[in-house]
């Protein structure tokens, strides 16, 4: 009996053993944006779709959809550029980006000019418009761009895709940071100066409705003003990336408006040395009905993110595992 007791107890551990190993544990990291803004949120949302821990009940029976054994996490961080440093330095598995910023670090143009081009870059998907904000105190006069010169103005933080579509647009208005008095602060430490007096306008660039704003409208008098390739045609001209967009009225308090402006495609990235079957399964995870639910009662941008759009402005060359998910899904050829 001893023996058969030993026996039953060898085959149960060698059950566990292969069991564990066939649910082995992976973590995916999802670089994101400051907390008040939208990347944050967003990839909170993806992070839970994707993820499936081990000992997960199975997608059929109402549990997690994601891939099997993986653990995903949003990180609060500096942004696009901040990102795709991180995914070219191997300390972030993936982040999400600007269209225009993620085009510059693979082509090494733009912004990357003179630096090496993260050719490893790959795109996931594309996720959803990012609108440009201009947020102006209503006390401070300011209507449109050109009203900038000589305020107080955030151009949010270095690292940031915000920072470098703002100064095109300073740009596109004929003004540089020389014309204004600049600072570099997240949206949300904008919003806390703009309530203490201490700010004329801040930039963010984020899907809508944005936290902060969202927060500050509340509280504050504030307008969102204007951008249009109407008004500053060499903008659209020369940077093609740039689409127009609209933030319909109501979006923000005292706001009730639709406000022209321009937008840029925000993009999920990763690197070429990610696993193609793990990629694979990630982008068949974001794609599922079960996200599709998670998303559109999560966030009013996630209604936004659909896989018709998933390759729309995608500049750089789409992950092997990502673009065996497409074909399948009949949107590459």
């Amino acid at each position: 009996m001893k023996h058969v007791n030993i026996l039953v107890g060898a085959v149960l551990a060698l059950g566990l053993a292969a069991t564990a190993a066939a649910q082995q544990m992976a973590f995916f990291r999802i670089g994101t944006g400051g907390t008040a803004g939208t990347y944050y949120p967003i990839g909170g949302l993806l992070a839970n779709a994707i993820s499936n821990p081990p000992g997960s009940r199975p997608c059929e029976e109402g549990g997690a959809c994601g891939v099997p054994g993986l653990v995903a996490s949003a990180l609060s961080s500096n942004g696009s550029v901040a990102n795709i440093n991180a995914i070219a330095g191997g300390s972030l598995e993936s982040g999400f980006a600007q269209s225009d910023v993620a085009t510059w670090a693979y082509s090494g143009t733009g912004i990357w000019e003179g630096k090496p081009p993260v050719e490893k870059l790959r795109a996931i998907a594309n996720l959803y418009p990012e609108s440009i904000h201009l947020v102006a105190s209503a006390g401070s006069g300011i209507k449109t761009v050109a009203d900038l010169k000589g305020k107080r103005v955030s151009l949010d933080e270095p690292g940031s895709g915000t920072l470098v579509d703002a100064r095109l647009i300073l740009e596109g208005y004929g003004l540089s940071e020389s014309d204004i008095s600049a600072e570099f602060l997240k949206p949300d430490q904008a919003a806390d100066r703009m309530r203490d007096g201490a700010m004329d306008a801040f930039f963010f660039v984020g899907g809508y409705p944005a936290g902060a704003i969202a927060e500050l409208a509340s509280q504050h008098d504030v307008k969102l003003v204007p951008i249009s390739c109407e008004d500053a045609p060499s903008i659209c001209e020369k940077y093609t990336f740039f689409a127009s967009d609209t933030v319909p009225g109501g979006t923000y308090e005292g706001n009730p408006d639709d406000v022209k402006t321009l937008a840029v495609g925000a993009q999920w990235i990763t690197s070429a040395d990610q696993p193609e079957d793990l990629i694979y399964g990630i982008t068949k995870a974001l794609w599922n009905d079960n996200t599709r639910k998670q998303l559109d009662a999560g966030h009013a941008k996630g209604k936004a993110i659909v896989k018709e759009n998933a390759l729309k402005g995608v500049g750089i060359p789409l992950h092997p595992g990502a673009e065996k998910f497409y074909k399948e899904a009949g949107l590459v050829k």
